[in-house]
């Protein structure tokens, strides 16, 4: 059965071809450690052997792929090839492409507003071309200051009308913030964003970093509508109480969270899918970072599926949950 997919938690730092990002580094002149393309693919690459943590596979994007798609014309084409072979290789109809534009502006270097405009466009090209629904979600980074935060979302809202649907807020769940009094920062951001029309998630209860209380700290301070990850909460009922009363959908990542050893196998992933469908608690099968990952949308259905860890009919509901919860409009 061919079904058409959505995909709703995918960054563009983890999504490019490698080959594309050869291509690029090579344009722009980027000082690369490697001579060889071979090399080059490994080192923009996750495998289990090595990653051993988010930190290690956080790392590979913050230190490779974000920075060469660190232009205008990176992140233009980098937008577009995602779409594209999104949508080819997997039939990928709907899509959530989250970004940090301030993290592709090489530290203010470059202009945040020609960033946007140029990823704006080649999204627009590959609507065009492949007639598939986008949208983008800018990403508020963890490790950021208050004040760069608070800008992102006002270029968020800024272009609003231009498909930037949401915010979210990625980074490491080390020393996490959802313990602190620092919540309180967000807290302003989250609800400047949804006055002005956006829709909200977060990267919380990822890992043990967080757990199940920081999730329930950051529903409580953020509300976001729906959650990255959030896997910790199938070890608390009360957390999924609390997902489950706010109709606050979670977006799964399985190959990405056996990776990062956020579980430590496909039975612990079972375990957790079958407790959030148990007690009702929405969630939807998401990518994360196709490339960077060496999956894509089929697999990840596959890899449910064939491991027994939702029966097809699950999985058709799981879908229809994610394009429930889309921030795209109808």
């Amino acid at each position: 059965m061919v079904r058409d997919l959505i995909d709703l938690h995918i960054h563009v730092g983890g999504a490019v071809a490698p080959h594309i990002l050869w291509s690029i580094a090579h344009q722009q002149g980027f000082k690369l450690p490697v001579k060889n393309y071979f090399d080059f693919v490994e080192l923009i690459t996750s495998r289990p052997g090595k990653v051993g943590s988010l930190d290690d596979y956080l790392k590979i994007l913050h230190t490779w792929t974000e920075k060469i798609q660190s232009s205008p014309s990176a992140i233009e084409r980098s937008v577009y090839e995602v779409i594209g072979k999104e949508y080819r290789g997997s039939r990928v109809t709907q899509i959530e492409l989250r970004f940090n534009p301030m993290k592709r502006n090489l530290s203010s270097e470059l202009d945040l507003d020609h960033i946007i405009h140029a990823a704006l466009r080649g999204m627009d090209r590959a609507v065009l071309e492949y007639g598939v629904k986008v949208g983008f979600i800018f990403c508020l980074a963890r490790e950021f200051d208050h004040k760069l935060n608070s800008i992102i979302v006002d270029k968020a809202i800024k272009y609003r009308s231009r498909g930037v649907y949401g915010i979210d807020l990625a980074g490491t769940e080390r020393d996490a913030m959802e313990h602190k009094p620092a919540l309180a920062e967000y807290e302003d951001l989250y609800a400047r964003a949804r006055k002005g029309g956006l829709k909200c998630t977060v990267h919380t209860g990822e890992t043990a970093g967080t757990g199940s209380e920081g999730l329930m700290a950051a529903v409580e301070k953020l509300k976001p509508n729906r959650i990255g990850h959030g896997i910790r909460a199938a070890y608390d009922e009360s957390a999924m109480k609390v997902l489950r009363e706010n109709n606050i959908t979670l977006e799964l990542c399985p190959t990405s969270n056996i990776h990062t050893k956020a579980v430590a196998d496909l039975a612990e992933l079972k375990h957790i899918m079958q407790t959030l469908w148990d007690r009702k608690v929405k969630f939807t099968i998401n990518t994360d970072g196709p490339y960077l990952l060496e999956t894509d949308m089929r697999r990840e259905i596959e890899i449910v599926e064939s491991n027994g860890l939702l029966t097809t009919e699950q999985v058709d509901q799981a879908l229809a949950w994610a394009r429930e919860a889309s921030f795209i409009p109808a």
